[in-house]
């Protein structure tokens, strides 16, 4: 698809439709996989995946076409060298034209050649709030198959991902939100029924056996109400 056919009423229908499809997602890897699947229909690639920074800085894969990008992402993801690490790290498109001639990192370059992979994009997932999130990664076994246009696209669809899988995160963590100050209301009843304390007493019991144990308040709640006893 080239970007006439996008500015033209197909191209806008298959990413109204791409932008519903991602609303609809019920999480983080439902709205990747969305990403993904809509790459291979929009953009000349043979395969498609999405890298995303979770807790720590590490890196997840969450969405794959083919088993072949979680090879890729994990030759870089230890050494950090290649496309996908300076995409993240310098917020760029990465484009590799052909494995068999690019010197940048000729390591990794040979052992995605050996898989058959011919041409390389990698686009960051970017998002005003948090920054880069992850990268979209399109890969072909044809030498020289993502030219401008393709580009074009790919960036495209990576702002329509950016904010899904921000907004899903969001959501994810709100949900999770709600669920510890549930867990935490029923563990303070528990202590204010058992040691007849006030709620602010009842709070402070749980927030101090939290930090000497180094556990999570939704975890020492958890606990209390599983097991009706708080953490040695």
């Amino acid at each position: 698809m080239s970007i006439i056919d996008l500015a033209g009423s197909a191209g806008a229908e298959q990413f109204a439709q791409l932008a519903l499809d991602l609303h609809d997602s019920g999480g983080v890897d439902e709205t990747v996989q969305a990403v993904v699947d809509f790459a291979l229909q929009a953009l000349a690639c043979s395969h498609a995946g999405v890298a995303l920074i979770v807790g720590g800085g590490r890196l997840e894969i969450p969405a794959t076409t083919d088993p072949v990008v979680a090879e890729i992402y994990a030759l870089q993801i230890g050494g950090g060298t290649g496309p996908l690490a300076v995409s993240m790290r310098e917020h760029t498109i990465v484009r590799v034209r052909d494995t068999t001639t690019d010197d940048r990192w000729p390591e990794w370059a040979g052992k995605v050649l050996e898989l058959g992979v011919r041409s390389v994009l990698d686009v960051p997932l970017v998002t005003t709030a948090a920054g880069t999130v992850g990268v979209l990664g399109l890969y072909s076994t044809r030498p020289d198959a993502f030219g401008a246009d393709e580009e074009a696209i790919a960036h495209i669809l990576a702002r329509h991902a950016s904010v899904a899988v921000a907004s899903a995160r969001h959501e994810v963590n709100l949900a999770q939100a709600v669920d510890a100050r549930k867990l935490v209301g029923q563990a303070m009843g528990i202590l204010m029924e058992r040691y007849n304390l006030d709620g602010d007493r009842a709070f402070e019991v749980l927030r101090r056996y939290s930090q000497d144990t180094n556990t999570k308040l939704r975890d020492v709640a958890q606990q209390l109400i599983e097991t009706r006893k708080l953490p040695h």
